[in-house]
This record gives structure tokens, sequence and C-alpha cells, in this order.
């Protein structure tokens, strides 16, 4: 299994960014939704990656099946 990262970094301003490393599809927004509900903010840019871009493997998505089970 992949190694994933999330890194949260919240400026003097109050600028939240959120950064997410070896996460595949759409596996980071569905992980990042909560976070941005949680800080209570709206998204002003997201930028995807190529790791956005990359097929999950068949561990990833069958992990995914069992969590909405």
């Amino acid at each position: 299994m992949d190694i994933q990262e999330i890194e949260v970094t919240i400026n003097k301003n109050g600028k939240v960014e959120i950064h997410m490393k070896g996460f595949k599809g759409d596996e980071c927004i569905i992980v990042t939704k909560e976070l941005e509900q949680a800080l209570g903010g709206e998204v002003d840019v997201r930028e995807l990656l190529a790791e956005y871009f990359e097929e999950k493997n068949d561990q990833n998505i069958t992990d995914q099946l069992n969590l909405n089970l």
C-alpha cells in the first residue's frame, strides 16, 4: 500500500492550504471534503495534480466499497 499524506497549512491571514500525496483519483476530494467542512471555509482554488488522473489499485477500490456498505 502506498503512503498517503495530508499536509494542512494555515497562514497568518487564516488562508488554509491542503496538500495531498499518495491519493489516486477522486480519493483526495472525498478525504478533503470533511476537512473543508470542519474548517468552515469555501474552496477558492482546487489544483488537481498528476496523481488525481492515475488509476486506483484494486485494494483501494475494495477498501472504498467496504466503507460504503
